[in-house]
């Protein structure tokens, strides 16, 4: 996560700590010289319960409001609910939202929230497209397992219903896709999730693309 941030970003990165994971859970000293460096923004990565833990400390230290935050896999629909405004305001980039503007992702989204009573999760948008993925490819071989070469072949073509619109395979077989700046919100009705904010990147490749010998 790090690297892909230090490749991409334009300006100046003024520090960085690499905190011990998973052992520590205690940020102030981070937040310590996060408060003095007056960054313009703060990027972290910290899954699970690290992730509750940074921003409840972020907000104490003061910084919530102040200087923008930044994540990735850190938020999602499972503790946005926990976080509440802790996260509110914050910032993360995916290549998927609740909110995406197709009518696949509309269904999915509609139907997910009838039956859990809550927002999916991007987790539970690729598994979405995983079983249609595979359903594309045991459709394409009329079903038979056996057929392996087959359903590679159709699963190459991603011609299947996906949560996030049209995409492709590359070379590499990593999806070519969009990405988005997505914002922690409150709907309407008070629940919190994510809008997007604008597209980053528009039929995105991985940057290891180049180097895989994969062929076709």
């Amino acid at each position: 996560m790090v690297a892909g941030v230090t490749r991409t970003f334009k300006g100046n990165i003024i520090g960085k700590d690499m905190t011990k994971f998973p052992a520590q859970l205690d940020f102030s000293a981070e937040l310590a010289k996060i408060r003095a460096a007056k960054p313009d923004a703060v990027f972290v990565f910290y899954p699970g319960k690290h992730g509750m833990q940074f921003f409840k400390q972020y907000a104490q230290a003061g910084l919530n409001g102040s200087i923008p935050l930044y994540s990735a896999f850190t938020v999602d629909s499972l503790n946005l609910p926990r976080l509440k405004d802790l996260a509110e305001g914050s910032l993360m980039t995916q290549f998927w939202a609740p909110d995406l503007d197709n009518a696949v992702n509309k269904r999915f989204v509609t139907d997910y929230r009838k039956k859990t009573g809550r927002y999916p999760t991007f987790y539970a948008a690729q598994s979405y497209d995983t079983i249609m993925l595979i359903n594309s490819a045991v459709t394409a071989v009329g079903g038979d397992l056996s057929n392996k070469k087959g359903m590679r072949t159709a699963m190459r073509k991603a011609n299947f219903p996906s949560v996030r619109g049209p995409f492709k395979y590359g070379n590499n077989h990593f999806p070519i896709q969009n990405f988005y700046l997505r914002k922690a919100v409150k709907d309407t009705d008070g629940n919190y999730t994510t809008t997007i904010i604008k597209t980053v990147y528009t039929n995105h490749q991985d940057p290891y693309a180049k180097d895989c010998k994969m062929s076709w």
